[in-house]
């Protein structure tokens, strides 16, 4: 997505690494940009993209299928909901939902409750293609 902050004309910003043929991920990403006041925090990486695999070898394919990653600057990384708990540190707007997603024992739930859209994102918003159902070569990834 052109229009998206791209690691390579901003280096030192955290990059989001999403699934560039999701439509329900593209509108994620879209708000996370909304929600990163003043443009300053964040990059954005389609998995897709040659650079995810060269610059982050540690990141397999079947985990960037199942979760969103979060890479800081110091490099280190943040997958599905500890992406987003990352996420709610990071973002002045996304400060009122912290302490929420940050209750002691509650982890397991967020993590319960990302697994269950990113596996049925492309029934939720389709593809970018413009599929509603998810083909075969997804199932593979998100079962």
């Amino acid at each position: 997505m052109s229009n998206l902050p791209d690691p390579d004309q901003h280096p030192g910003r955290d990059v989001v690494i999403y699934d560039g043929e999701c439509n329900f991920c593209i509108a994620q990403v879209k708000n996370l940009q909304r929600l990163d006041i003043g443009g300053s925090k964040l990059s954005f990486l389609s998995l897709h993209d040659p650079r995810v695999a060269q610059r982050y070898p540690q990141l397999t394919h079947d985990r960037l299928m199942s979760e969103m990653v979060i890479v800081d600057a110091a490099g280190n990384d943040y997958g599905g909901s500890e992406a987003v708990k990352y996420l709610s540190r990071r973002l002045p707007a996304l400060w009122p939902v912290m302490p929420i997603l940050h209750l002691p024992g509650t982890a397991g739930l967020w993590r319960w409750g990302y697994r269950q859209i990113a596996k049925r994102r492309y029934q939720l918003a389709g593809k970018r293609s413009g599929e509603k159902q998810c083909d075969d070569v997804c199932s593979v990834h998100l079962k």
